[in-house]
């Protein structure tokens, strides 16, 4: 019996068939036979697969779904990849996850890598079939891609290799991840990024790497990816969870999270993938063509980028149709997604008829844009927030708290600004109400007098440029001229030194041209440019809430909790104190899973933590559409007390996922890389250092008036008189009226 009723799901591009399948069917059976891939014994007897077993699953089908256009011979290699990686993945379980043999399983993965070799190295005589597969695959792949390609497929394969070990140790210590940590680690384990990288193989055209790194190119690949693994993890829940033991599954993961039925979290969880395809249209079709323009993408590389986008297309109808015919899944009464007709491609789902259920997204769309504005929600009173570290005050905050204040005003944050008809972003009673010094104190508490000033003066001017951008921006709807600025701003950032810098037209320039020349002066220019970046990636994340702004949308829950880590400023002010490590750490191991869950379980602590403290400020008085209890409320339907909690418990996974790495992950990692005692004891303090970065903002924000809701009246009363009447216009285009509730705040990053 099925474990559930699979949900009805959002496709509105149809599947389509590779003519060369039988041709594909017939190569692939006997490339996995040469490869041994037929012989391989199971440890408690049989075989991995046999000859029937792998007819069945038919991936040369799922090839010819997922890659309709491509000619015969590289439907053949694709087909082969393929085959290698989910051999790989079923001998991988039957040789490691079932004996739990963790130290076995990285011997065999550390091995398995030397098979991806560059120009010039010689790989290993192959000693089995997965080692065999890869040898032949990478000699005949490789040469026909670029070194840059060559590069990110290595990071992929690597990854779905390496990270199953987080897999083994969860089901070694039966733990279940939580949802935050799920939809990151799959990307890694899952292979869909691996996958997206053989999709520009397969179409002939590789993504420029001037492009790759951008947020348009990351966050194609991310929903793919998350969109590839939510809907296996819904027809492979039987086989995974119910036969084999395994617990990295989507529905698995949200049934124990929310202690619902499984029917429930599979339609939660089908929600979650008809967000992230809807992510999808939404970046290729309002990010890629500004991202064009922005670089001057020629006509070919556009072109293949099209290309690249249609690919992914491609695979995500092709792998769904293949889902329901493959007899490796649960798919009884699989089939119908109530398609009923009409245009298809990119774009065109809203203008496809919708059956009675709605199937077609609109549902999720209309949650994502229907939101009234400034809708009067009143004080969100708080339950217990999990915090099990204390904080420390450095001794010199009060003189802190007096320089800041002067810094603040020679920089001109307290000036009147172009556009504001009220005045400026902030006054000084404001500025000392925010008492950002008193959260520097916190979150540096060690730091002596100077390094305390730079600190808070950070703060203030990454609080004052996220209070900006939706004033002066926002309002306006103006993503250009947002652009505009934020790309400005990177030329007070010089990497090398003697580099010429304009000069500042505002105080957001001012402040920025300060503080890069006392911070990265002593800096290595490898340290400049990883502090150079966390600042960047912050400063675009404000032209990101711009741009949601003008589309009155929502976040996708995904892309909102990604980004928000950015408008927070999270790696900007961590990236402060790792620098101090630059040359004792292997920068290698800030890449590995263990120090990025750390650390991003940290960030999202902290920035729940300001969702929840801001949420009538920023919902009732600033008509914002940022915030993860919004976020929440609307994604799942469910009123802002029930989001709160959800929030609440979020938080609360994500502090416990924290104590768990340090307390097992971080020991482990020291001896998997050998570390020397100073790396050791950097890392240590790094762990120890985001403890306080966790408890000193969430004091910073107990104590803090910002959020209180008498000091968001008088900033409303004395923005704007009329304010105190209630007849100002609400609701969707009415946000230019309310210049008054847009200056009562903005938002801590």
């Amino acid at each position: 019996m099925q474990a559930f009723t699979l949900p009805e799901f959002y496709m509105p591009y149809p599947a389509r068939l590779n003519p060369q399948l039988e041709r594909a069917r017939a190569h692939s059976a006997a490339w996995a036979r040469d490869m041994g891939m037929l012989d391989a014994p199971k440890p408690g007897g049989g075989l991995v697969w046999d000859a029937e077993a792998l007819a069945k699953m038919d991936y040369a089908l799922m090839c010819a779904y997922t890659h309709p256009d491509c000619d015969g011979p590289t439907l053949d290699l694709i087909t082969d990849w393929y085959v290698w990686v989910f051999f790989f993945d079923d001998h991988f379980l039957e040789q490691f996850k079932y004996s739990r043999d963790r130290t076995g399983a990285k011997t065999y993965l550390d091995r398995l890598e030397r098979f991806m070799t560059m120009d010039g190295d010689t790989p290993p005589e192959p000693g089995g079939p997965a080692e065999a597969g890869l040898k032949d695959l990478w000699a005949r792949t490789v040469p026909s891609m670029s070194a840059d390609w060559r590069r990110r497929f290595i990071t992929s394969t690597h990854n779905l290799m390496v990270e199953s070990l987080w897999e083994l140790d969860n089901i070694d210590l039966g733990r279940i991840a939580n949802p935050i940590e799920y939809i990151q680690m799959r990307r890694r384990v899952g292979g869909a990024p691996w996958s997206a990288n053989l999709v520009e193989f397969a179409v002939g055209s590789e993504v420029p790497d001037a492009l790759a790194g951008t947020r348009p190119m990351q966050v194609l690949r991310d929903t793919f990816a998350d969109a590839v693994h939510l809907r296996n993890d819904l027809f492979s829940y039987q086989r995974e969870v119910r036969e084999e033991g395994e617990n990295s599954n989507a529905v698995l993961v949200l049934e124990r999270f929310f202690g619902c039925a499984t029917q429930e979290a599979a339609e939660l969880t089908n929600e979650l993938l008809t967000s992230r395809l809807q992510q999808f249209e939404n970046t290729a079709l309002t990010e890629v063509p500004g991202l064009f323009a922005e670089h001057a993408v020629p006509a070919n590389e556009q072109l293949g980028v099209a290309a690249y986008v249609k690919g992914l297309q491609d695979w995500q109808s092709g792998g769904h149709e293949w889902h329901e015919k493959s007899s490796r899944y649960m798919n009884e009464q699989a089939g119908s997604t109530g398609v009923l007709g009409g245009p298809t491609g990119l774009g065109t789902a809203t203008a496809r008829l919708v059956p009675a259920q709605g199937n077609l997204g609109l549902r999720r769309r209309a949650q994502q844009y229907a939101h009234v504005l400034y809708e009067p929600v009143g004080h969100l009173t708080l339950p217990e927030l999990y915090m099990p570290y204390a904080f420390r005050t450095s001794p010199h905050i009060d003189d802190a708290r007096a320089y800041s204040v002067d810094w603040a005003r020679q920089m001109g944050m307290f000036d009147s600004v172009p556009g504001v008809e009220a005045g400026g972003i902030w006054d000084e009673q404001r500025y000392r109400g925010l008492d950002l010094a008193h959260c520097a104190a916190m979150i540096h508490a060690d730091a002596d007098a100077e390094q305390l000033h730079l600190s808070t003066d950070w703060l203030t001017w990454g609080t004052y440029g996220d209070d900006y951008f939706p004033v002066v921006y926002g309002i306006t709807r103006d993503v250009a001229a947002a652009k505009i600025c934020d790309d400005r701003l990177a030329a007070f950032m010089p990497v090398e030194d003697g580099e010429p810098v304009p000069p500042p037209t505002n105080a957001i320039e001012r402040g920025l041209a300060d503080l890069w020349q006392r911070t990265a002066g002593p800096m290595p220019i490898p340290a400049r440019e990883v502090f150079r970046k966390a600042v960047q990636d912050m400063t675009a994340s404000w032209v990101w809430e711009v741009a949601n702004q003008a589309q009155h949308r929502i976040p996708d829950p995904i892309d909102y909790v990604e980004m928000r880590r950015r408008t927070f400023g999270s790696d900007m002010t961590m990236s402060l104190r790792k620098l101090a490590s630059f040359d004792v750490v292997p920068p290698e191991i800030y890449q590995t899973r263990t120090v990025r869950e750390l650390e991003t379980a940290a960030q999202d602590y902290a920035c729940f933590t300001n969702d929840l403290y801001s949420y009538q400020k920023e919902i009732e008085f600033e008509g914002e559409l940022h915030n993860m209890v919004l976020v929440v409320q609307k994604f799942l339907n469910v009123d802002r007390w029930q989001a709160r909690d959800i929030v609440a418990d979020l938080m609360k996974a994500r502090m416990e996922q924290f104590e768990h790495l340090v307390a097992e992950d971080l020991p482990a990692l020291f001896e998997d890389f050998e570390l020397d005692e100073q790396a050791r004891a950097s890392l240590t303090r790094h762990a120890e250092g985001l403890k306080e970065w966790m408890s000193g903002i969430m004091e910073w924000h107990v104590k803090c008036v910002r959020y209180t809701e008498p000091e968001l009246q008088r900033l409303r009363r004395e923005a704007l008189p009329s304010a105190r009447f209630p007849f100002l216009p609400t609701g969707l285009g009415t946000s230019a009226a309310r210049v008054a509730s847009a200056l009562a705040g903005g938002r801590m990053s």
